[in-house]
């Protein structure tokens, strides 16, 4: 049997280390971007090129664009600014999506079973996040077995960044050899700026952060890294 995944794609860091984590473990992976308005457009342009760079053959860009009516976040709104790094406390970040994940991984879903994908990939992680409730392991299972049972189909979401934290996926891009591919053609920046992005944002700090503490203790974090996933 054909082993087939979907990989919910961003083009950014997480996202496009799972693909590159991905490739040789798959038949057939099929990408999907979801185009729902976001601030950072900039990375649907990215997740496209980068698909081409790294030969993925079927990457769909779907519009969601009702998400972005619906879901108020200063990644919908221009109005609201993004917040500095480590400004939010205790709160949530006004960067959270409500509802993002359960769409994307709905979607993706459904299209795994029209394609007889046997699995969906998504980059979350609960290790080193922004705290978003949609990025949490229970969440990811919780989700799992209601679009199962919903659907009457065998699927596995896969979250192989869960338990990394940031220098451990970058860890884990080196292990692939796109350590450069991640760090200069993706896009996590909240403000839309590709490589190291902004430098200002939530998401440019902690992959800074993260960068500096693998590039510190290169070979402790990719034993890590291998150990975790058991590569």
């Amino acid at each position: 049997m054909t082993k087939k995944a979907v990989i919910v794609f961003s083009g950014g860091q997480d996202s496009t280390t799972c693909l590159i984590h991905a490739l040789p473990m798959y038949d057939e992976i099929h990408c999907i971007t979801f185009d729902y308005g976001q601030r950072h457009r900039a990375e649907i342009e990215v997740a496209q090129q980068l698909c081409k760079k790294l030969g993925v053959v079927v990457h769909k860009v779907l519009d969601t664009s009702l998400l972005n009516e619906l879901a108020i976040s200063s990644l919908t709104r221009d109005n609201i600014p993004v917040p500095s790094a480590n400004s939010a406390g205790d709160t949530l970040p006004s960067t959270f999506v409500p509802g993002r994940n359960i769409l994307f991984l709905t979607l993706a879903s459904i299209y795994a079973y029209q394609v007889g994908a046997q699995t969906v990939i998504t980059g979350v992680c609960e290790t080193d996040f922004s705290g978003y409730p949609d990025c949490r392991d229970e969440f990811v299972k919780t989700m799992n077995n209601a679009i199962e049972l919903g659907m009457d189909y065998k699927l596995r979401i896969e979250t192989p960044l869960m338990w990394l934290n940031k220098a451990e996926t970058w860890a884990l891009a080196e292990h692939h050899k796109q350590l450069e591919l991640i760090r200069h053609h993706t896009l996590s920046c909240y403000n839309g700026i590709k490589g190291s992005g902004c430098a200002t944002c939530d998401a440019c700090d902690l992959r800074a952060k993260g960068l500096e503490e693998f590039l510190g203790n290169r070979m402790e974090n990719l034993n890590s890294a291998r150990n975790k996933l058991k590569l």
